[in-house]
Formats: structure tokens, C-alpha cells, sequence
């Protein structure tokens, strides 16, 4: 399975706008940023928490 184009991508934003709202997008994005990193930190098996202010 290949990754989306830039086609199906701006069709994957748009579908998210209108399901969301454009106040929601922001938020859920920080979100999913957030959840990506924490993540990542754990595949790293980091036993650590770095200090950050939220």
C-alpha cells in the first residue's frame, strides 16, 4: 500500500474540515502531535520525561 498523493491529502483535509469545523482542526492536531511524540518516546524506551511546560 502506497502513501496518499497531494490529491487525496487535500481531499483528507477538506473531508476534516467539514466534519470538524475549522475551530476543532487546531486542537486536534496538537493533539495527534502529542500523542505521536509521546509515542515515539516510548518506542525509544526513554525512561526519562523531559521538562516541558504544556
Amino acid at each position: 500500500m502506497s502513501l496518499p498523493g497531494p490529491f487525496e491529502l487535500v481531499v483528507i483535509l477538506l473531508v476534516a474540515l467539514v466534519v470538524f469545523g475549522a475551530a476543532k482542526l487546531p486542537e486536534i492536531g496538537r493533539s495527534l502531535g502529542k500523542t505521536i511524540q509521546e509515542f515515539k518516546e516510548g518506542l525509544a524506551g526513554s525512561p526519562e520525561k523531559k521538562d516541558k511546560p504544556e
